[in-house]
C-alpha cells in the first residue's frame, strides 16, 4: 500500500541529514584514528567530539575561517595514496569514512555551509567495517575498496537513503533495486557515503532556474566563492569533490551537467560516450544524451572510477554497443606523455565566452605544444549552433517518455506515476517547490506526443547529422586529429534565485548532442575562479581522452584547492 506524502514529510525532507547518522557518530568509540600519519606532508586533522555532530555543530573556534575549513588530513588525497595507506595497515576504511563524515559536518553543514550533501548514508560506517574485515581476510575488491564516494540524488539506491532528484514530490519513494551504477560501486568496494544535492530534476523543470537549487535540498554553493554558482546540475557532486567532502563523486549529464560544474568548481569531470555507463535506475531526461560519470580531483582517479562503473547492463540496451576491447583499455594504466606527437585541434566557437579568455587559450596552446602536441588552431565546425532548436525538441519528447517509464517501473513505490502527476504536485505545493521559478519545461514536455511523431524523428536525425558526421567526426577527419579542445565554460556567475543563472558561455552541447565523450580538467583561473579545458573525441575514445587530459594535467598542475571565500577576489 502506498503511503501519502504529508506536509510533515516535506518539512523533514528539506535537505536535512538523518538524525540516525548523528547519533551513530556521537556514540562511536572507534572514531579516533590509530597510527595516522600526515597525508602529503599535511598536519593531521583533530577529531574533536564537538565536530562529530552532523547537525547543530558548535566549533571551538570560528567555523567560517577559510584556513580551518581547508585543514584536513585527507585534503587532495588520491585513490592510490589512500590504498597505499590501507594496504600498509596505517589507515582503515572506517577511519577514512569517519573522517569524511566529520569533514561534511564542519564544512558542509557548518563553516562555509556549502549545502552540497543532501543526505548521508546511515549505514556508511557499517559498510566500511565490512570492507575492513574483507581486507583483513585478504580480500581486496580493487582500487575503490574502502573509498568513500558521494552520488547524485537522481541515482537509485535500494537502501535507507532517498532518491528524489531534489524534488519533494518523490519524498518517500522507494526504488525496486539499486541503479546499475550504484550496484557497480558497491561491487567494487566503494563506501557510498551519501547523496549530493543537484539542480532539481537535473535542471529540467522550468525557465530562469538557479543551478544547484532544489526544493528538497536548497541552494548549493561554489567553494571558491560562496556567492557564485556551482553550476549544474551535478552541483553538489562537484562542490563536494572540490571541497574534499569525499574522495570521488558520481554525477550525471544530459548537456553540461557533469563538465560544467566540474569546470566551475575546479575539478575533473568525465562525460562518457552514451552507453558506456548504464542509465538503468537513474532518473532520466533524454535517452539519446543521458549518462553518468566520475567527478574527481585528478584524471587518474576519474579513470579508476570510470573503469569500475562502465559495462554492459541488460536493463540499458545502449550498453550493448560497447566495443569488446574497451573494458581492457579502461583498466589499463594511463600512458605517460600522451600529448607527445598528438594532433590537437582548438575548436573555435561561437560559445559565448568573454574576450578575456582569448589570451588564456594562447597560454594553453603554448602548454600543449610544450608537452609535444601538434596544435591546429583554430578548428572551425560549421554546424555549431545549428542544431540547438532540434536538440531542445528531442529532449522535450524524450523526457516525457523516459520519466513516465521510470515512474511506472514495476516495484517502484511512489504515488507519482506520470509527469502529469508531478506537475499537479508542484502546483499544489507552490510555496515549497515553485518559489523562484516555474515548471514551463515540464508543461511543454507533457504536451508532446509519442516518440513515433515525425517531428521528433526529424529533430533527432538533424541532431545526429550535425553533431556527429557534420560536426565532431568531420572536424577530426579533416584535421587528422586525435582530439579537440576548447574551454568547457566561462567563469562561475553569481547565484541569483530571483532572476536565474546568467550565462558565461558553454561548449558542452557539441559532445552532449552527439553522445560522444568529453573530459574536462582544470586549466586556468580568472579572479580566483577556475576554468576547465574540455578534451573531446569520437565515440568510445575515453582511454585516449583520459590519457591526453592526464598529460595536460601533469604539465600544468592547474588545480588549486578552494579557500571558501565570501566572494571572488578581484585583484
Amino acid at each position: 500500500m502506498e503511503r501519502r506524502i504529508t506536509t510533515s514529510d516535506i518539512a523533514r525532507a528539506a535537505g536535512r541529514l538523518p538524525t540516525t547518522v548523528s547519533l551513530q557518530l556521537r556514540n562511536d568509540k572507534r572514531l579516533k584514528p590509530q597510527n595516522h600519519r600526515p597525508h602529503q606532508g599535511r598536519r593531521p586533522f583533530p577529531m574533536k567530539k564537538s565536530a562529530l555532530l552532523l547537525l547543530g555543530v558548535v566549533l571551538a573556534c570560528d567555523p567560517t575561517s577559510p584556513a580551518r575549513a581547508a585543514e584536513f588530513e585527507f585534503a587532495e588525497a588520491t585513490i592510490d595514496a589512500l590504498q597505499t595507506r590501507m594496504a600498509a595497515g596505517t589507515l582503515t576504511a572506517r577511519e577514512l569514512t569517519a573522517a569524511y563524515l566529520e569533514r561534511i559536518a564542519e564544512v558542509d553543514r557548518a563553516g562555509p555551509m556549502l549545502n552540497a550533501v543532501i543526505e548521508l548514508n546511515p549505514d556508511a560506517l557499517a559498510i566500511a567495517d565490512a570492507l575492513d574485515a574483507e581486507r583483513k581476510a585478504g580480500q581486496v575488491r580493487g582500487p575503490l575498496h574502502g573509498i568513500p564516494v558521494l552520488i547524485k540524488d537522481n541515482i537509485d539506491t535500494a537502501d535507507k537513503m532517498a532518491t528524489t532528484a531534489g524534488s519533494l514530490a518523490l519524498v518517500g519513494a522507494k526504488p525496486p533495486r539499486d541503479a546499475h551504477v550504484a550496484a557497480r560501486l558497491r561491487a567494487a568496494g566503494a563506501v557510498i557515503l551519501g547523496k549530493t544535492n543537484l539542480s532539481e530534476w537535473a535542471n529540467y523543470r522550468g525557465n530562469n532556474s538557479s543551478s544547484g537549487w532544489s526544493g528538497r535540498g536548497g541552494q548549493t554553493k561554489n567553494p571558491y566563492a560562496l556567492d557564485r554558482s556551482p553550476s549544474g546540475s551535478s552541483s553538489g557532486s562537484a562542490s563536494a569533490v572540490s571541497a574534499n567532502l569525499c574522495v570521488v563523486a558520481i554525477g550525471t549529464e544530459t548537456n553540461g551537467s557533469i563538465v560544467s560544474p566540474a569546470s566551475a568548481c575546479g575539478i575533473v569531470g568525465v562525460k562518457p560516450t552514451v552507453g558506456l555507463v548504464s542509465r538503468a535506475g537513474i532518473i532520466p531526461i533524454a535517452a539519446s544524451q543521458d549518462t553518468a560519470g566520475p567527478m574527481t580531483r585528478t584524471v587518474r582517479d576519474a579513470a579508476l572510477v570510470l573503469a569500475a562503473i562502465a559495462g554492459n547492463d541488460p536493463r540499458d540496451a545502449a550498453t550493448a554497443s560497447i566495443p569488446a576491447d574497451l573494458a581492457g583499455a579502461l583498466v589499463a594504466p594511463l600512458p605517460a606523455g600522451a600529448l607527445r606527437g598528438a594532433r590537437i585541434g582548438v575548436v573555435l566557437g561561437p560559445f559565448g565566452f568573454h574576450s578575456r579568455m582569448e589570451p588564456m587559450m594562447n597560454e594553453i596552446v603554448a602548454a600543449l605544444r610544450a608537452a609535444g602536441a601538434e596544435v591546429i588552431d583554430p578548428v572551425k565546425i560549421a554546424s555549431l549552433g545549428k542544431f540547438s532548436a532540434a536538440a531542445s525538441e528531442v529532449l522535450s519528447y524524450e523526457f516525457k517518455d523516459g520519466l513516465n517509464r521510470y515512474l511506472a517501473e514495476p516495484g517502484r513505490i511512489t504515488p507519482m506515476k506520470t509527469l502529469a502527476d508531478l506537475i499537479a504536485f508542484n502546483d499544489a505545493h507552490r510555496a515549497e517547490e515553485l518559489p523562484y521559478f516555474g515548471q514551463e519545461t515540464f508543461v511543454t514536455a507533457q504536451a508532446r506526443g509519442p516518440l513515433t511523431d515525425q517531428a521528433y524523428l526529424d529533430a533527432r536525425a538533424t541532431c545526429v547529422q550535425l553533431s556527429r558526421a557534420g560536426g565532431i567526426d568531420a572536424a577530426m577527419d579533416a584535421g587528422r586529429l586525435d582530439a579537440l579542445v576548447t574551454f568547457t565554460r566561462g567563469t562561475a556567475t553569481l547565484t541569483d534565485p530571483a532572476n536565474g543563472e546568467g550565462g558565461s558561455g558553454s561548449s558542452s552541447s557539441l559532445a552532449a548532442v552527439a553522445g560522444y565523450p568529453s573530459v574536462t580538467v582544470p586549466a586556468a583561473h580568472v579572479f580566483g575562479l577556475p576554468i576547465g579545458l574540455s578534451f573531446l573525441g569520437r565515440a568510445w575514445s575515453e582511454p585516449q581522452l583520459l590519457a591526453l587530459a592526464a598529460d595536460f594535467e601533469a604539465h600544468t598542475h592547474a588545480r588549486r584547492p578552494p579557500q571558501f571565500l565570501a566572494t571572488a577576489a578581484f585583484k
